[in-house]
């Protein structure tokens, strides 16, 4: 696993479905945090070196999700620009923070178009990828604005995430991405991605 996320972090070894099988083990012997103490426990996880601990904290995020708001963003934030990592923002953006924008378009939108014209690259990757599992309640216009400040970006998780996004919100509404695909001078790695399942 360590060499898959190019030696950027150090493992316990743990595989994933033993990993799962002991947090559930671990979430039904004991109660979890307070919801005002959730990011305190959040954070006693990650800071620890090996990468499972983060994934230990994204589980307990999972089970606590129902508690999570618009005040919740910067904290997410931190998360998404310590330790970052395609794995780690990955399991942040779609979920949570989308969740969030979701049930509170209004607030969460505002904060993701900051997120966007960030100067940290995974945090922008996150505004682009907070809508990913929308389909029908997608924003098509905040998506494509979000794309359109960073369709010209050199960076690889940038270019893969447009692309990823696109290639799900054309499941839903294949013309409108086609169309925005024709219409904009994407990188051809966004646009190959976005493109994939057309034939």
């Amino acid at each position: 696993m360590a060499a898959y996320l190019k030696n950027h972090f150090t493992f316990l070894g743990i595989k994933s479905p033993q990993r799962k099988q002991l947090l559930r083990e671990y979430f039904a012997e004991y109660a979890l945090p307070e919801p005002e103490r959730l990011f305190e426990e959040v954070w006693k996880l990650y800071e620890l070196p090996e990468r499972e601990y983060q994934y230990a904290a994204f589980a307990l995020l999972e089970k606590m999700k129902k508690y999570l708001s618009v005040e919740d963003l910067p904290e997410l934030r931190r998360l998404i620009e310590t330790k970052s990592w395609w794995d780690s923002v990955d399991s942040i953006a779609p979920k949570f923070v989308g969740d969030i924008v979701k049930a509170d378009p209004a607030r969460g939108e505002k904060v993701m178009m900051e997120w966007s014209q960030s100067d940290n690259m995974w945090t922008n990757r996150a505004a682009i990828l907070c809508q990913l599992k929308f389909k029908q309640a997608m924003n098509s216009d905040l998506l494509f604005e979000i794309i359109r400040q960073h369709m010209r970006s050199n960076e690889f998780f940038i270019q893969k995430a447009i692309g990823w996004v696109l290639r799900e919100y054309a499941k839903t509404n294949p013309e409108v991405v086609k169309t925005f695909v024709a219409e904009h001078p994407l990188k051809p790695l966004s646009k190959r991605e976005a493109l994939k399942h057309f034939k």
